[in-house]
């Protein structure tokens, strides 16, 4: 029997995917539940496995390029005796075939974190298992190799890419001699990429723009675009709010030292306003208001290599501030090396986007869709202002802007809304950490 592999659809706004390696070669063995390709979706590197145990016959998409989800990506042959009539299937549809090469038991097949998406005989399906544990991911063969051999995997440094941790490495830990050597990954991880537990800085230029040619966009730009485009058909409009942040800096200065970055601090701030607010953290539904059962902080995050993703601190009105920066300087760390799953970017009831770290004053965001509400953030900046008593004095202070869907929200709602926000970062900034 012969199989196609599909493009799968790693996630809801998928609609292509680019194939950024095969882990098989055309006359590999493969086993079910080992991983044949990896592919990238709008904002994640994800790997494909086989349900079926068999033979990968031919490729029909190289490592490269992309496809549409739900298209063929490649045969799976049942019985060696089936490769060519694999191949010859594949010509007839007058897709393009890799050769088929010999097996060869040296090929060093990295084994990344697992989308268990099934090879089936009809369409792609759209839900995708993924195996996690925290920062540190493994294959589903690694998981298994490492109950056998009472290995703990968080003892494990892998090789594959972006450290995933492979079969190979498991039988290293566990003193026997590997299957397949631990060889370089497939798919490298972005190089040299500095990370802070902020926004990220301004990606780099691509050569080709240097050369005033024309870079194509990868497919993450290609999701931004998509949905920046849909967000224009929503009726928005934006209120502006200036809050002093004296009182904010001086709690930063005391836990910086413990690891609380700002991005946490405003996070947490802007998710206990939510609680008074509920209607800020809903969305649009063609029935009504769909108002969220809890409050997730998105924060948009520049990608080295173009575009942007917004990695999300789910619950964050209930996450204590020293575990929310914990968390949210994993978060970037991943996101930079495509290792978040679906439901860390894309769970987002409420996002922030600060540019305030390039010294920008103010600007407006854009709406995400599916949600209500951003907020912008401009830079703290020394203003001069009057006292109370009539005199002048020098205070920080920072701009915010807020765009809404103005069909559940209006204006005096997130005028409230960023009025609590200021009272609450102004004056009582120290119940943050509690």
């Amino acid at each position: 029997m012969i199989r196609e592999v599909f493009m799968p659809a790693l996630s809801s706004t998928m609609t292509e995917g680019k194939i950024v390696s095969w882990s098989k070669a055309p006359g590999d063995k493969v086993e079910k539940g080992e991983t044949v390709l990896v592919v990238e979706s709008d904002k994640a590197d994800m790997d494909v496995e086989s349900f079926y145990e068999g033979y990968l016959a031919a490729i029909a998409v190289p490592a490269g390029s992309a496809a549409p989800v739900g298209s063929t990506l490649g045969l799976i042959a049942e019985t060696e005796a089936e490769i060519a009539q694999a191949q010859e299937k594949l010509k007839g549809s007058g897709a393009s075939a890799a050769p088929a090469a010999t097996p060869s038991p040296a090929a060093a097949i990295p084994e990344p974190v697992a989308a268990a998406v099934p090879v089936l005989n009809g369409a792609a399906t759209a839900e995708a298992t993924v195996v996690s544990t925290g920062r540190m991911v493994a294959s589903p063969r690694a998981r298994k190799l490492a109950k056998q051999f009472k290995v703990e995997l968080n003892t494990i440094k892998g090789s594959g890419p972006f450290g995933r941790i492979v079969a190979a490495d498991v039988e290293v830990a566990a003193g026997k001699t590997p299957t397949a050597p631990i060889a370089q990954s497939i798919a490298a991880p972005v190089a040299s990429v500095s990370v802070a537990p902020t926004v990220s800085a301004a990606p780099a230029i691509p050569a080709a723009a240097l050369a005033g040619e024309i870079a194509p966009f990868n497919t993450l730009q290609q999701a931004v675009n998509r949905n920046m485009v849909a967000s224009l058909q929503v009726p928005t409009y934006h209120v502006g709010y200036t809050i002093t942040t004296d009182a904010l800096d001086v709690l930063y200065k005391q836990v910086k030292s413990k690891g609380v970055t700002m991005t946490a601090l405003l996070a947490k701030a802007v998710a206990v306003t939510l609680k008074k607010h509920p209607l800020l953290n809903a969305c649009y539904a063609e029935q009504g208001i769909q108002y969220r059962s809890q409050i997730n902080i998105a924060v948009a995050v520049a990608m080295p290599d173009g575009g942007l993703i917004t990695p999300v601190l789910r619950g964050a009105d209930q996450s204590d501030l020293y575990s929310m920066s914990r968390n949210w300087k994993d978060l970037v760390e991943r996101s930079r090396a495509k290792q978040l799953q679906p439901d860390e970017y894309s769970t987002g009831t409420f996002t922030l986007s600060n540019l305030g770290m390039f010294g920008v004053d103010r600007f407006d965001a854009i709406l995400p869709p599916g949600q209500g509400s951003i907020l912008a953030i401009g830079a703290s900046r020394p203003q001069v202002v009057a006292t109370k008593d009539g005199l002048m004095g020098v205070k920080q202070q920072m701009q915010v802007n807020i765009t809404c869907d103005h069909r559940i929200i209006y204006g005096a709602d997130a005028a409230a809304f960023l009025q609590d926000l200021a009272k609450l970062i102004e004056t009582n900034p120290q119940s943050l950490t509690l």
